[in-house]
């Protein structure tokens, strides 16, 4: 889960960064002559057509992992809970041996 987290916030600083350096270009392009300025536009218009087909597709795996560790957790959860019984009831036991093998005898 950390390791998803990581790559989701490493992924949303990229996106970022794009954003950033398309308002950079931006302030640039206002710079510029005319000539200059309209291959500049073009650029930009095309650098915030990927940044936004990117942010969607980052979207879409974002909710794809969401739903899919969800759906994994919920299939886990009961066998968890299995297990923690488990656990329990083995403690038990052991405590019993303990007491069995260590306790005082009453004679």
């Amino acid at each position: 889960m950390t390791e998803k987290k990581s790559t989701t916030q490493d992924l949303e600083k990229v996106l970022k960064e794009i954003g950033d350096k398309i308002e950079e270009l931006v302030k640039k392009g206002a710079d510029a002559g005319s000539d200059a300025k309209e291959e500049i536009d073009k650029k930009i218009k095309d650098l915030k057509e990927n940044k936004t087909s990117l942010e969607a597709e980052f979207k879409k795996g974002k909710e794809i992992l969401e739903r899919e560790f969800k759906e994994r957790s919920d299939d886990f959860k009961p066998k968890l809970e299995e297990s923690k019984g488990f656990l329990k009831e083995g403690l038990k036991q052991i405590g019993l041996a303990f007491k069995a093998l260590f306790g005082k005898k009453k004679s």
